[in-house]
Parts: structure tokens; sequence; C-alpha cells
């Protein structure tokens, strides 16, 4: 038995002896995580565009499309409470000529920005650097077409297809702490892909980006006896919780998620190494035990007759082990990077709320490899060579952290 399932079942005894088990959570209708706030948006004018900014208290996944007849930009939200907002209130200058939002489905909301005219998106993000756990959507329009815009319109696909919680991963029993006696198994994941592009600069988009690199860093990896999982190997949408469920069917000792940013004033540059903030697990697991299926959290541990509360700090004693070990994998990171003589941000290290490093018992951290705002960034993310140089990087730090977790893991079984 592992020591996360040592610790957990001790805990379990302690905890069933302090409170009463109930009976098997149902399942939780979904309400809203993010609430809009009006009073730090803003929708206006740039001239001949429009510049949206949007603030939420928290990230989500999103996405975007266009409709004509009349010209209008769709904003998709998993998922936002719009209650806040009063269209007949909330200045939009004069190109956007009136806006609604309300319920799409079930766990989806919908803001429309009806438009003066056809217009092209320029630039789209979800900012969340320095905000306190809040997000930033900051989208930017410029006049394009007819032609190009009704091209490029279209209705998105119907959220419950497109959108659905994941089906839970089929688990095998407990996988042991790596201890360097076979090959790791790293899940790479290739932040966006399909309906949600992420950050979008011209005619370059992070999903294509995060893609092509994670291909190659998985090549590199497998030359070099490491065992890889991607959770996307080509251009569709995966849910942020089936990436989890993904890393958690595969056993992963290791979970590295590819992301490349964008920043609204474009002076920002450099690779960003992110793990859960300190601050972010207690609601993690919150989040998890009311969202999650039950039997799809952790490895070898049956959460499905328990309740929130249990699971909850079941979910936090694991990460005890597993915080320090990802905290660990970002250091090698961010050194090895250095190392290779490869841009950093000015903040090298970080934490964040990002879903999808929200794992109670794998290891996981994610790498922005540099900001597609950045002409700087973006002549590195299309250079090979910068790439090879990249993923050499990241490989060492892989192969330094496997090293030393492993030893680790020998001192904790003694």
């Amino acid at each position: 038995m592992s020591s996360i399932l040592r610790t957990i079942a001790r805990g379990l005894a302690v905890l069933a002896a302090c409170l009463c088990l109930s009976a098997p959570a149902g399942a939780q209708s979904l309400s809203a995580l993010a609430q809009f706030d009006p009073a730090a948006s803003t929708v206006a004018d740039a001239g001949a565009g429009i510049a949206i900014d949007l603030t939420i208290s928290q990230p989500v996944p999103y996405r975007i499309s266009t409709l004509p007849d009349p010209d209008r930009l769709i904003l998709d939200f998993h998922e936002v409470d719009w209650s806040a907002l009063d269209p007949a209130a909330f200045a939009h200058g004069s190109h956007v000529t009136a806006l609604r939002a309300g319920l799409l489905v079930p766990g989806w909301s919908r803001l429309v920005l009806q438009l003066d005219g056809p217009y092209r998106v320029t630039q789209a993000e979800m900012a969340t650097r320095d905000l306190n756990g809040r997000a930033r959507v900051q989208i930017s329009l410029a006049p394009t077409t007819r032609e190009a815009f009704d091209k490029g319109a279209g209705a998105p696909p119907p959220v419950p297809g497109a959108w659905d919680m994941p089906k839970p991963a089929v688990l095998g029993p407990p996988k042991r702490r790596q201890t360097g006696e076979g090959p790791i198994v790293v899940v790479l994941d290739p932040g966006h892909g399909g309906i949600d592009p992420g950050s979008v600069q011209g005619k370059v988009d992070e999903k294509t980006i995060t893609l092509a690199f994670a291909r190659q860093l998985r090549e590199l990896l497998v030359r070099n006896g490491i065992k890889v999982v991607m959770t996307r190997s080509g251009d569709y949408f995966v849910p942020l919780e089936t990436r989890l469920s993904i890393a958690r069917a595969a056993q992963a000792d290791l979970f590295l998620s590819i992301h490349a940013d964008a920043e609204w004033s474009g002076q920002a540059r450099g690779a960003t190494v992110y793990t859960l903030a300190n601050k972010a697990t207690d609601q993690a697991s919150a989040e998890l035990a009311a969202r999650h299926d039950r039997n799809d959290i952790m490895a070898g541990v049956d959460l499905r007759n328990t309740t929130d509360r249990i699971a909850t700090v079941l979910m936090d004693m694991a990460r005890t082990e597993t915080q320090p070990r990802s905290q660990a994998f970002a250091a090698a990171l961010v050194a090895h990077i250095k190392g290779a003589q490869l841009e950093m941000h000015s903040r090298p290290e970080e934490g964040a709320a990002f879903s999808v490093l929200k794992s109670p018992d794998i290891p996981s951290a994610l790498l922005e490899l540099g900001y597609l705002s950045s002409k700087s960034d973006r002549q590195h993310l299309r250079d090979p060579a910068w790439r090879k140089r990249m993923a050499e990087a990241i490989l060492a730090a892989i192969e330094a952290w496997a090293k030393a977790d492993a030893a680790q893991a020998a001192l904790v079984r003694h």
C-alpha cells in the first residue's frame, strides 16, 4: 500500500469516528462557479475596433464564435452567473449595439454582443496573473470584410455534445509511488483544442502551438525510455475534467500541461511554470468532491460512499505528499530551462488555481512556453531549434526529478 493510501486509511478511521457517514452523495446539479463583476469589466470602442475586458471571480472554460444576420459575437462559459449584469446600465461603446446574457443549458451560460458590422477576433485570452484567483477575459476585435466574416461565422456545436462532464476513468489497483525501478509514466496535456482555440494572436492560436510542441516532446521522451500518454493527439476539444481522468486511468507518475499564454499589454515574455497554489488546495478538493465522479478522484480510493466533507479532507491529506513533489518538479523545470539559456518570465515559478493541476494524487505542473502576445516569443515558438532546446530542457528536468523523487520514496518507505 502506498504512503498516500496508508495516510488516507488512518484519516478515514479517525473521520468515521468523528463524523456521521451519510448515504452516497447524489448527483448534484451544477451551480454557478464564477460571478461576473460589472464594476471591473468594460466593453469599449478601440478606434475602429472593439476592446472587451470581462472580469469573473475565477477561471472557467469558455469558447468564442460569431453569427451573422445580425452580426454577433457569442461567448459561452462553463459556467458564469450573469445576474449582476444590467444590459441597460452597462456601457458598451458604439460598435456594440446591444448585449444580453443568460442560461444556455444547465451548467453553461452565454453572453451575446450584437455588433454594428463584421469584425474578426485579433486577440483573445483568459488572464489570471496577479488577480487573486479572479480571471479577465480580454478580447480584441477589428473590422473585417463581409465575405471573411460570413465565411468564419457559424453556430457552435451544441454544448452537451462537446463539453460534457467526463465518464469515470476505469481504474486498476492503486499504483505505488515510482521508485526508479521502471519507466515512469508522463501525461502530456496540450492546452485547449477543437472549439477552444486558447489565446489567439492574429493567425496564430494556442491550441496549434501546444499540440505541435507536445508531439515533439513526446517523441523525445519516448526515445529516452519514458512512457508518454497524451490527453489529445489532434485538434479536438477535451474537457478539463476529462484530462484528469485520462491521467488517472494511465496511472501517471507525472502530469505536465503545456500552454502558450497571451498578455494584454504585450510586454511580458518568457516561460512560466505553475503548480497548484497553496491557498487553492482546499477549494480544489471541495470542487472535485462536489462535481467529479466519486470513483474517479483518487486511484485506489473509492469515495462514492463518503460525504463531501470527508472526501475533501481525504483529498487534502493526499496532497500533503503530492504537492511537495509537484513543487519539486516545478523547481527542476525552472532550473533546467534557465540552464539551457532559454528565457523565463521575471517570476518563473508561480501558484495558480488551474483546473488541470487539481489531481490530489498525481504530481502536476503547467508550463507556459511563452507569450503569443510577445513578438520574440512567437518567433521562438515557431523556431525548430528553439523548440528542440526547450524539449531537451524538459526531458532533463523530468529525469532529474524522477531520480530525486525515487530516492525520496525510498526514505519514506523506511
